[in-house]
């Protein structure tokens, strides 16, 4: 596969700063729904380590949506049970995650492991599928916006002129210096701490590999990485002045001191990369045209695996509204929804991963992601009255499940809204066709019964008893389908 096959564009719909799972899961968002953007991404190629290697479940129905699943599913496996050692011999269990058992209504239950760059080679193999891909090399090196659109320089090869630009470069994002946001954020741990992916002799592939602290020095774990014959090693410094050595010699010599294997049984580093765990988030997630996702919009401990996946869903929520803006109908306000459904929820996760990575909590349920909802939010419209906590609300990420034949994750799946009614046949207003599939199921428990509009992401919309209202809601934040040749003409910028 060539990687670099992007040819050099002057304008396009959005410009992608970054080839990591957000900048490729939001490439393939906006080619499947024929917006023309162009990924960019400073390196020579993507990036090569096993780093944020946990899937958690409602990430995985995102990557369904997007086409992946099935890849995602055969390239990774569930986390093995921990093994702890001491001393060289075995001495009890350790499960990384509590156990949840998947339902009709969430049927990917349980983190799932895989190594972070096969998740973006499955992302980018999609984007191409899609017509889409990356310009690798083009390192930005500035960013000006006006009232329509922005235009970024680059190290090398022409400047580009978008309509808009999503930073997804990472915990360092050079879009989010240029543009002055800042970040706040604490030190999770003051300690040092190195990760690497090996190829080690000497343990079994079934089981991941816990060495607890002894005699002053920090962990060290060894997950076997599915599909590869790699182990992730993760290691913990005590000595906050520590330097980490990346070297082979380095983790030969770490494996030896903390662990009962002898310095050979480590045979090859393929890629290591030393960090402090620290947590921050961006002050604002949009600036006029340039919106932040991912790592450049907040930064996570690796613990709990929230960071991969926050990010994932930041750009799964970004691509439609972009979408529905590009379309000409939609008032660019819509993407004022961003910033203010993402940022409390970036929030939360983060506190989220530094509990857990202080121990003040377990990887359980509130880690796979599914109860995170956007309640109180202006997208979210519920009319109903008297609903209990637990209710399914507008906002809710809306269940999957089979009734009537219809499995819902099957109708959802696509670019567009889902008019769904549930128990009830009301008159319904006419919504454009393209943009709005209609299905009516019989009552069914996680909907009770009503009337709901499900968003392109998967989330309620609007919920109500009857469609009373339901004109105005989509007047509001639906858009009429607009020609690819309408967009490319708005992509002009000033012709």
């Amino acid at each position: 596969m060539e990687l670099n096959d992007v040819k050099e564009a002057d304008v396009t719909d959005v410009l992608v700063v970054g080839a990591g799972p957000t900048g490729l899961a939001l490439g393939c968002d906006l080619a499947r729904r024929g917006v023309h953007a162009l990924v960019v991404e400073r390196a020579d190629g993507l990036f090569p380590g096993s780093r944020g290697k946990g899937i958690q479940p409602r990430t995985m129905e995102v990557f369904d949506d997007l086409g992946v699943l099935d890849a995602i599913r055969a390239h990774g496996g569930p986390y093995p049970v921990g093994v702890i050692w001491q001393d060289g011999e075995r001495q009890g269990e350790h499960r990384m995650f509590d156990e949840v058992a998947p339902t009709e209504a969430v049927p990917y239950a349980g983190s799932w492991m895989v190594p972070q760059w096969r998740t973006q080679e499955i992302l980018f193999a999609r984007l191409r599928e899609l017509g889409g891909g990356v310009a690798f090399g083009r390192e930005l090196t500035g960013l000006t916006q006006d009232a329509d659109g922005v235009t970024a320089t680059f190290t090398t090869g022409a400047p580009v002129r978008a309509r808009y630009a999503v930073a997804a470069d990472g915990g360092r994002s050079t879009v989010r210096r240029l543009l002055g946001i800042g970040m706040t954020g604490e030190t999770v741990d003051p300690n040092p701490a190195l990760v690497a992916d090996v190829r080690i002799t000497g343990l079994d592939r079934d089981n991941l590999h816990v060495f607890p602290p002894a005699d002053g020095e920090g962990f060290l774990v060894l997950w076997p990485l599915p599909g590869v014959e790699d182990f992730q090693l993760a290691a913990g410094f005590e000595d906050p002045a520590a330097t980490p050595d990346l070297s082979l010699d380095g983790i030969r010599k770490l494996i030896a001191t903390r662990t009962h294997l002898e310095p050979d049984a480590v045979t090859e580093v393929r890629w290591a990369s030393d960090f402090r765990p620290h947590a921050a988030l961006a002050d604002r997630f949009r600036e006029g045209r340039v919106f932040l996702a991912g790592d450049a919009a907040h930064v996570h401990s690796p613990a709990g695996g929230q960071g991969l996946n926050t990010s994932v869903q930041d750009a799964y929520n970004l691509g439609w509204k972009l979408d529905a803006v590009l379309r000409g109908d939609t008032p660019d306000a819509l993407l004022d929804s961003y910033e203010e459904e993402r940022l409390p929820l970036a929030a939360e996760m983060l506190g989220l991963s530094t509990r857990v990575h202080r121990g003040e909590t377990r990887r359980g349920e509130a880690t796979q992601q599914l109860g995170l909802s956007y309640r109180g939010c202006s997208l979210a419209v519920e009319t109903r009255t008297g609903l209990p906590e637990d209710a399914l609300h507008a906002g809710d990420r809306a269940p999957d499940g089979t009734r009537g034949g219809v499995r819902l994750f099957d109708v959802f799946r696509g670019p567009h809204w889902t008019l769904l009614t549930v128990g009830r046949s009301p008159e319904l207003p006419h919504l454009d066709s393209d943009l709005v599939h209609t299905i009516h199921i019989p009552p069914y428990e996680p909907y009770g019964t009503g009337v709901f509009l499900i968003r392109p992401d998967g989330y309620v919309g609007w919920a109500s008893e009857t469609a009373e209202g339901l004109a105005e809601y989509w007047a509001r934040f639906g858009a009429r389908r607009r020609s690819a040749s309408h967009r490319a003409q708005n992509a002009s910028l000033g012709t």
